[in-house]
């Protein structure tokens, strides 16, 4: 790639947004920065020496504070000098969205326009946005409104303004108001569904109540009147609502009661199609008895993909390859060209005896870079298509990245410990940048070793085939260590790490796993103790190589718990191993394949597809790129039933 060009518009970028900036000021101390910065904060202004930083490069993130506390007491015109003086900054957006929220909280409407840039982020400033608009756009902000108010949840506070608005012309009428308070009773919100319904005339009283009587038995719908409110204006929003409720808790009494209500109902085929659509799901779901012909009568008229899948897996489990065929077909065009679905084709015609068709299918699903990309390459003898975009930069350009402001104010938030704001700022540069110059920063990420900023780099700037970044050797001595003292192999630890956490070394998951290999304390207490090795506790665990260690243990003891295979001891990293001896106790799956679409869980269905297809890239990099010898299973686990047999007693 030629450098040169970029350079000299790198070098245009940092003189213009270096203009009024006293180039000595960039050696004020970090420190003071530091101080001040925690000072702003807490509103603590005299605490702030303004001439030690004075001309700071982070010296924005102080002024950022001190208008945001003086919002909304802060004129249209500094608000927006702020917002064009730190456009190549996350600043800019963040004081506009404290603008917006402040200016509509103080009724400020014709201020709150003039900072605005379309529709803001978050419900609370969405609905000062909408009220301010009522005035000048009042088509556009009435559809928002109504938008906003089909929730079946409390909204804040700022939005009363603007549903009392659109509730005085008429925007919400009577049937919105019901319609929310079917979705909030839908939702379990007892208390909003109640003062919805007070907010009816007496009309309604006979829909209200029935769906009191609903509330208490759901048995009640099967006797429930066809008609409800004014002009049956009730009808399809509270058999929406009830019948949702009831598939959910009781999916068989549930589709007892819908063979018995849907010949007597009239309504839209729309709202047919999604009380239908949620039955069916929750029909192959639970594997409901006597179901499946009712299902394959509807389900062409559903046009729903989630159920189309679960279908589809279905016919894979009791080995219907005609129906395979069939129900795929029925999927949309851009579901069914997806590399899984055309393997599955593949694989279903190979079953039927249709070579030709079989060959055609596998070698449109090769030419995707996944699971069933290389499941497909393997059964046609073609190497994997890695579509790999490589690039190259010299230093010349890598000394012009780093004297962008925005690499300057990553590298200076890092110093002070900001971690957060540095990518924030990092990140807000890669989404304003050319695709060249996100790829040219990307570079600089990966010659710094920010491996977890690299990675949300290539995701930021949409560098899909970048795949050296995307799967950097970030820890690699690390692991190749820890795989040769555990026997396990490195590549399938890397592609576990890549997964979990992106090679963040303080990841914590909602569950509270944490670490690079995302352990769960329990787990590291018991393989530390297994090793002889004291409690990291909490934030011991956080240690790149201790976590390595464990997290390498951990999952040598599962492939010895399932006789080496990786695909299984992969499912037992991700859902634990109750659940896979389960699923090979439960069912008896003849080849891999079939047992990734028989695990019932997505989130793990989809775990296992990505780390087997990261650890093929991770090895394939490491051969220079080329994927020659690489294979996504070995022969074993390619040939070995998936059944209670590979559990090692």
């Amino acid at each position: 790639m030629q450098a040169t060009p970029f350079r000299s518009t790198l070098r245009t970028l940092c003189a213009a947004a270096l203009i009024g900036l006293p180039s000595a000021s960039w050696a004020a101390s970090d420190e003071a920065m530091r101080d001040a910065l925690n000072a702003a904060r807490q509103q603590q202004w005299q605490q702030i020496d303004q001439s030690a930083i004075d001309g700071h490069i982070l010296s924005g993130y102080v002024e950022y504070h001190r208008l945001r506390q003086q919002l909304p007491n802060v004129s249209v015109s500094q608000v927006l000098q702020f917002i064009e003086q730190h456009g190549d900054s996350p600043l800019g957006e963040w004081l506009r969205g404290q603008a917006i929220a402040n200016y509509g909280y103080a009724g400020r409407f014709s201020d709150l326009l003039a900072v605005a840039d379309g529709e803001p982020a978050g419900t609370a400033r969405q609905c000062y946005y909408y009220t301010a608009l009522l005035d000048r756009a009042p088509e556009q902000a009435r559809t928002a409104g109504l938008a906003l108010w089909r929730v079946g949840s409390s909204q804040p506070d700022a939005c009363n303004a603007l549903f009392s608005r659109l509730r005085a012309d008429g925007t919400i009428d009577a049937t919105a108001i019901w319609e929310r308070k079917m979705l909030a009773w839908q939702a379990g919100e007892q208390r909003l569904s109640t003062y919805l319904g007070g907010l009816l005339s007496g009309q309604w009283q006979t829909a209200i109540d029935t769906a009191e009587r609903a509330n208490t038995s759901l048995n009640s719908l099967t006797t429930a009147p066809t008609c409800l409110g004014p002009e049956c204006a009730a009808t399809a929003a509270f058999y929406q609502a009830a019948m949702q409720r009831y598939t959910r808790e009781d999916t068989p009494r549930a589709f007892a009661a819908w063979q018995q209500i849907a010949p007597r109902l009239t309504l839209a085929p729309s709202d047919q199609q999604v009380i239908e659509e949620e039955l069916a799901f929750y029909a192959l779901v639970r594997d409901v008895p006597g179901t499946l012909s009712w299902v394959d009568s509807v389900l062409p008229s559903l046009q729903s993909e989630r159920v189309l899948e679960l279908r589809v897996r279905r016919a894979l489990a009791e080995r219907q390859w005609t129906d395979v065929i069939h129900w795929i077909a029925e999927m949309p065009a851009s579901q069914q060209e997806s590399s899984r679905w055309q393997y599955w084709l593949g694989r279903a015609n190979e079953q039927l005896g249709n070579q030709e068709a079989a060959q055609a299918r596998y070698q449109q699903a090769a030419q995707d870079r996944s699971f069933y990309g290389f499941a497909a390459a393997e059964k046609i003898g073609q190497p994997y298509r890695l579509n790999h975009e490589r690039h190259h930069f010299d230093e010349a350009t890598r000394e012009d990245i780093a004297r962008l402001p925005a690499v300057q104010r990553t590298q200076a938030l890092l110093r002070i410990g900001e971690e957060g704001l540095a990518n924030s700022e990092w990140l807000h540069a890669v989404r304003e940048a050319s695709p060249y110059q996100a790829r040219a920063l990307a570079d600089y990420a990966a010659q710094q070793q920010w491996h977890a900023r690299l990675v949300q780099t290539t995701i930021a700037g949409e560098m899909w085939d970048a795949l050296e970044w995307r799967f950097p050797p970030a820890y690699r001595d690390s692991f190749l260590h820890w795989g040769r003292m555990t026997g396990v192999d490195p590549f399938l630890l890397m592609a576990i790490t890549r997964r979990e956490s992106a090679y963040n070394p303080v990841a914590l998951s909602p569950a509270g796993a944490r670490g690079l290999m995302q352990l769960m304390p329990g787990t590291a207490t018991q393989v530390s103790r297994q090793l002889g090795l004291s409690d990291p506790g909490p934030y011991g665990v956080l240690d790149p190589e201790l976590n390595i260690r464990l997290g390498s243990t951990y999952l040598r003891d599962k492939l010895d718990r399932y006789r080496g295979n990786r695909l299984a001891a992969t499912a037992a990293y991700n859902a634990g191993p109750g659940r896979v001896d389960q699923w090979l106790g439960s069912n008896s799956m003849e080849s891999f394949d079939l047992f990734v679409e028989s695990i019932p869980f997505r989130e793990t269905r989809d775990y296992v597809q990505a780390v087997l297809s990261y650890r093929v890239i991770f090895e394939s990099l490491a051969n220079g790129g080329s994927s020659e010898g690489v294979s996504l299973l070995n022969d074993s686990e390619q040939s070995v039933r998936y059944d209670r047999a590979l559990v090692q007693r």
